[in-house]
């Protein structure tokens, strides 16, 4: 009887790290599409700050001044 006790402790012990794996998997995959989503909304703001800037500013910068 002590063993059919181990194994169905060493079964429960595996789906739970199985189990916990797949949530940390599913948490990386959101935590990636919400970086994505920054990175989006980023590039979005620098697009529309440059459609602000009269024509001929911010294209070169002069370092020798």
């Amino acid at each position: 009887m002590t063993d059919a006790v181990a194994l169905a402790q060493s079964y429960a012990a595996t789906e739970a790290v199985k189990t916990q794996q797949a949530l940390q998997i599913e948490m990386m995959k959101q935590q990636a599409g919400s970086d994505a989503a920054v990175v989006d909304l980023l590039q979005q703001g620098a697009e529309q700050q440059k459609a602000m800037l009269p024509v001929g500013q911010g294209g070169t910068v002069d370092i020798t001044a």
